[in-house]
């Protein structure tokens, strides 16, 4: 795989074997970002469970205590009567079945968030084949599905982010900026590594979390001791 000579030079400044403390892995995120945008910081961090079996699934949401630093657009299906609600919580798109048929003929996503009132639910089922795999599927583990729309709505401006496991037992999730700098980042990665901790499955054998890794957009991945996970 060709590397830039950025990433060539960044990998220079961490050892690739070192299980590096939170903090300092943070540290070195910042350091190895080289490129000209205020690149997303991401945690990989892959668990000793198996999500085929639907008790040991792991998925949630929290809502960062520095934010994700992207501006997240929500989309909101409800019942005409708290349309007006929902747009003075701060969300974007307010609709219904005009907005399921928008995304179905127009393969329209312009948002980042779905939250949905349980009354609707059998409407936005319907998007569940293009939602799904995206990600973007309203839930009630997520909180996103809820009459409380003034609350969902806030929390998902606020940074809230939901995880949950791909089919190789990992969870992907952006945790900031490079411009937040080491401390908020790390801040971060303990609020999300705890909700991951107490959502630990019952039915979970062995070692809970295996390996975790962070990197930036562009940069290179660091390892991060899992004995020191929170």
């Amino acid at each position: 795989m060709f590397r830039s000579k950025n990433y060539k030079d960044s990998t220079k400044l961490y050892d690739r074997q070192t299980q590096y403390d939170p903090k300092e892995a943070f540290e070195l995120v910042v350091k190895t970002s080289k490129a000209k945008f205020d690149e997303t910081v991401e945690l990989h961090v892959r668990l000793g469970v198996d999500g085929r079996h639907a008790d040991q699934q792991v998925r949630g949401a929290i809502v960062l205590p520095n934010g994700t630093g992207k501006t997240n657009r929500v989309l909101v299906f409800c019942k005409e009567e708290r349309a007006e609600e929902a747009k003075e919580a701060g969300a974007d798109y307010v609709g219904g079945m005009d907005l399921v048929e928008k995304i179905q003929k127009e393969n329209w996503f312009e948002f980042d968030t779905v939250i949905a009132t349980p009354d609707m639910m059998g409407t936005v089922g319907r998007l569940g084949k293009l939602l799904g795999p995206k990600g973007l599927m309203p839930s009630p583990k997520a909180g996103t599905v809820t009459m409380n729309l003034k609350q969902a709505v806030s929390e998902a401006k606020a940074g809230k982010i939901e995880y949950r496991l791909d089919k190789q037992n990992i969870i992907h999730c952006p945790i900031g900026k490079v411009s937040f700098g080491a401390e908020k980042l790390n801040e971060n990665y303990n609020a999300l590594m705890g909700a991951i901790i107490k959502a630990k499955p019952a039915a979970a054998k062995g070692q809970y979390v295996r390996s975790c890794v962070t990197a930036s957009t562009m940069g290179p991945g660091i390892k991060i001791s899992t004995q020191k996970a929170v």
